[in-house]
């Protein structure tokens, strides 16, 4: 305000000292007046979108992803930002606990779950659009276009098998091996908490579906059932089964079988499905009225930049959605994989009904395996 008042005076003075002389045009004070008052309109503008965009003093994250990478990327964030970061790890229950604090969010950023689970999320209502300064380098396959949710992380779902139960020639080699007569009582899965695992089914039911019908995807599934010794509501657990040999085959996402084939020297070998991995993309999106809303943006914009995702390939094997950034990451990353064809829209309007009826119809109770 005292720059616009010492504006308007000099231009008061300015015009009483011209007063009965010519004076030439280009002397005229309006025209030198003008960028002073500019100038002040701009720097006002600017400390009200530094004002606008103060980050708050807490996060907290409802998340899937394993601890260890949630809190190293929380780590990097807090150090960069200042803003200290609470995470919840829900697996299964994550979709549901968004949508029962839809009216009252206690997070403020939903961190990881499957393309379809975003889109109907989205659809109840349960986030809010972000801009995040990365958003135009990613495919238009891994985002929803107005914002509400981002890719983070492409995962490829593969079978993989015990290389001391079985040969490679004796190992499934695609998704439909597995309801044969000779894989019976050698396969264990994760149960219907895994989010990975969900993916998996209802994709396996729309890309059979659409080759064939509707009766031949449940008629697949039907028989992976019968052919499944255990379902585990715990990954280590499962692998565990797999590597000690009370199982012979499995399947999961790649990040983990290479953990443990190499990092907990198990007999694995991973087998890339013929028809396709399932290529599972992890989602990000911060919540309708969020508790902190400009601390949620800032963590997502964080997530999604070179540095974070780069870090999270090297150190965590998660696959960047950003192409650009994988000559910087491990090298099974800059492999071409190929994806299972699925319509992820056709899921999203039909996951709740397919999952149901899988859990309902296909799932036996007594082949169930709880951690303890």
């Amino acid at each position: 305000m005292k720059r616009k008042l010492a504006s308007l005076f000099l231009i008061a003075a300015m015009a009483l000292a011209g007063c009965g002389q010519t004076a030439a045009p280009q002397e005229t004070a309006p025209a030198e007046a003008e960028p002073a008052v500019e100038s002040t309109a701009a720097a006002e503008a600017e400390t009200s979108a530094e004002e606008a965009t103060q980050l708050e003093d807490s996060l907290v994250i409802y998340t899937t992803h394993p601890e260890d990478l949630v809190e190293a990327i929380s780590d990097e964030f807090t150090e960069k930002t200042g803003v200290p970061v609470e995470f919840i790890n829900l697996k299964g229950e994550l979709a549901d606990r968004i949508r029962s604090e839809k009216d009252n969010p206690q997070a403020d950023i939903m961190f990881g779950g499957d393309t379809a689970t975003y889109m109907v999320l989205q659809s109840e209502g349960c986030y809010a659009p972000t801009s995040p300064s990365w958003a135009d380098d990613v495919d238009e396959a891994y985002k929803e276009a107005e914002g509400y949710w981002y890719g983070t992380y492409r995962t490829p779902m593969v079978l993989f098998y015990n290389s001391e139960a079985m040969t490679a020639e004796e190992a499934p080699t695609d998704w439909t091996d597995l309801t044969k007569e000779e894989y019976a009582g050698k396969i264990v899965t994760r149960d219907s908490l895994s989010s990975s695992m969900r993916s998996t089914i209802v994709s396996l039911v729309q890309n059979i579906k659409a080759s064939d019908s509707e009766e031949a995807a449940w008629s697949f599934i039907e028989a992976l059932g019968k052919n499944t010794k255990n379902y585990y509501n715990s990954g280590s657990m499962m692998f565990q089964a797999v590597g000690k040999g009370e199982a012979s085959v499995s399947m999961a996402v790649i990040n983990d079988v290479l953990k443990n084939r190499d990092a907990n020297e198990m007999p694995l070998e991973m087998v890339i499905p013929a028809s396709g991995a399932v290529v599972i993309t992890d989602c990000i999106a911060a919540t309708a009225n969020a508790p902190h809303p400009n601390a949620a943006a800032a963590f997502i914009d964080f997530v999604g930049s070179k540095e974070c995702q780069v870090m999270a390939a090297n150190d965590f094997n998660r696959m960047p959605v950003t192409d650009g950034f994988l000559s910087e990451c491990p090298e099974w990353m800059q492999t071409e994989f190929s994806a299972l064809p699925v319509d992820w829209s056709e899921i999203s309007a039909n996951q709740s009904e397919w999952l149901e009826k899988w859990e309902t119809d296909y799932l036996d109770a007594e082949k169930a395996v709880a951690s303890e």
